[in-house]
């Protein structure tokens, strides 16, 4: 997460959207004022002790809002960016299993393995996108703007153009590599992603084919 007082928004991390390209571009624009929260290649830490002591940089806004107050909570745009459920479990399980070629071999049983035989409830990259990003009542998001990665660079021009910052390329940071995520499903598999990522498909309007 980074919290820009000099620019005056805040950009909530969602796991496995291209967050670190996105946290690249936006360090070139951040002053010694601003704030921000990440433990892959970079180690920071925010200045509040019970976030600092999380370890990692996918704050939810939920989290990050006690400590801002909420006057400046609600003046800072917030914003993320998400991804289809689908693709992103896809990019889960290969991420997981990197160094490897486990996933490569056998895919579906990788995803079963996540997602049926022992799911991994409590790590944050498992988790819902929309749990980083909904108020307390469970399905309000207190986002001002959504990015898409099926359109990262037009979207993240359009973040910078509404928070005043200049847009550049993003570069491509920390990806992994699979075919496209359609190739790997079967009834089952996509029957199961659907139910563990409804309220995603809800709030983002995605159905597997794509968007809504």
């Amino acid at each position: 997460m980074i919290v820009s007082h000099r620019h005056r928004f805040i950009f909530a991390a969602v796991p496995k959207t291209g967050t670190h390209a996105v946290r690249q571009a936006l360090r070139e624009q951040m002053g010694e004022e601003d704030l921000e929260q990440v433990g892959l290649f970079v180690n920071r830490r925010f200045p509040w002790a019970d976030l600092a002591a999380i370890q990692h940089g996918h704050l939810s806004l939920r989290q990050v809002r006690p400590c801002l107050g909420d006057e400046a909570f609600a003046a800072y745009v917030k914003f993320a960016f998400v991804r289809n459920p689908f693709d992103r479990f896809v990019s889960y399980c290969a991420f997981m299993l990197r160094g490897g070629d486990v996933f490569q071999k056998a895919p579906r049983d990788v995803m079963r393995h996540f997602l049926f035989r022992d799911p991994p409830e409590g790590h944050v990259l498992f988790q819902p996108q929309a749990a980083l990003l909904v108020d307390d009542d469970g399905h309000t998001l207190l986002t001002d703007a959504i990015g898409r990665v099926e359109d990262m660079q037009g979207s993240y021009d359009a973040i910078c153009a509404r928070i005043g910052i200049p847009a550049r390329a993003l570069d491509r940071v920390n990806g992994t590599s699979h075919r496209d995520y359609r190739d790997y499903y079967d009834r089952e598999l996509a029957e199961g992603v659907a139910a563990r990522y409804a309220i995603d498909l809800n709030l983002f309007g995605y159905t597997f084919e794509g968007q809504r």
